[in-house]
């Protein structure tokens, strides 16, 4: 199949300048670019192969000159069977996002810009795991405790040089943190592979950091438990986390706290629940007895005729609310305990 005219391929004239073949590249590479036409790639693969053909031949003069006096036998043998426009530019700039490239020529139209230089990292989140008892959890309760994470070096106050020496400027990049590449019409700025895109390097690392400008420390923190919390609950205590890389902010520290099971109350939400057993004559003859509280024991009144399984209800003797709205109760089950063999007195009963 005989090849497109160049000049038709652009949409120009033969005596078009420089500026308008480039003009005239520019909208079309927008226009067919395989990542504006996902519908439709393969045939905007195979558009953008010609332009780019096209456009690599028009706007070199001396490819030109010779490209007008013999048509595409003259210029031919410099791109070969295997020549794509597409695939070659992938080829160069591969794992750059397109919006890198044609950020400078068109103005966001990809959504692209000049690649920055390595961004601040925020540091690792930690998890602590806490376990506290039953009334520790239900009244809030002030813990200490002990993790290791990486902390600012305090030997080079986390520049990573030894201190009385200084970072020398990249000599690859003169202190940008990127270099520039080019291909033809494009460019495109990347980080620095020398210096990692801090535009310096360092000459002698700190001694006790090894240039990574934090360090391993044990960080002993007072966190405070809220009154009411629940097992499983996860509390998140900001910047308590590692210190960031190059400078960034401190991660977080989040706490999972485990409530231990208690010997006597069951929770459901603000509620507790305990059972409590008594004789049949009790349950009969109605008595006072001990019932266990978060605070202590207090006494209650057992009615004359109670059956077993009849709850009560202690109100605000149980769990705190951990919105501060309240307490919640103490529900009290009586278990009524039947005798396997009556005595005589029992019998009269």
């Amino acid at each position: 199949m005989a090849k497109q005219d160049y000049y038709e391929v652009l949409g120009v004239s033969r005596d078009a300048s420089s500026d308008k073949i480039k003009q005239a590249y520019r909208k079309l590479a927008v226009k067919y670019h395989p990542d504006k036409n996902p519908d439709n790639r393969a045939e905007a693969e195979e558009k953008f192969k010609e332009i780019s053909e096209a456009y690599e031949v028009l706007s070199d003069p001396q490819k030109r000159a010779t490209y007008d006096q013999f048509g595409h036998a003259g210029v031919g043998g410099g791109f070969g069977s295997g020549f794509s426009g597409f695939e070659t530019f992938a080829r160069e700039f591969e794992g750059t996002n397109f919006g890198d490239i044609f950020g400078d020529f068109f103005g966001g139209i990809f959504g692209g810009k000049t690649r920055e230089k390595e961004q601040r990292r925020k540091g690792a989140d930690l998890e602590y795991s806490l376990e506290i008892s039953f009334e520790e959890a239900a009244f809030g309760i002030k813990k200490t405790i002990n993790f290791l994470r990486y902390d600012v070096c305090p030997h080079c106050k986390g520049e990573g040089a030894e201190p009385g020496t200084k970072k020398t400027t990249c000599p690859e990049c003169g202190g940008q943190g990127e270099v520039r590449m080019m291909r033809g019409f494009f460019s495109i700025n990347k980080t620095c592979s020398r210096c990692q895109g801090e535009g310096s390097i360092i000459q002698k690392p700190c001694s006790k950091c090894r240039g990574e400008g934090r360090i391993q420390v044990n960080r002993q923190l007072s966190v405070k438990i809220p009154a009411g919390i629940e097992s499983g609950s996860r509390l998140r205590i900001a910047n308590e986390g590692e210190t960031g890389v190059k400078g960034g902010r401190k991660g977080d520290l989040y706490l999972l706290v485990y409530v231990q099971k208690h010997r006597i109350f069951k929770r459901e939400r603000d509620d507790i629940f305990c059972e409590i057993p008594i004789s049949f004559s009790q349950a009969a003859l109605g008595t006072e007895i001990e019932v266990p509280t978060l605070e202590g024991k207090i006494r209650m009144r057992i009615p004359p005729g109670t059956q077993s399984h009849k709850l009560f209800r202690l109100r605000g003797k149980g769990i705190p609310n951990i919105q501060g709205y309240g307490r919640g109760d103490e529900i009290v089950k009586i278990v009524v305990r039947t005798p396997v063999h009556l005595n005589s007195e029992q019998k009269k009963l």
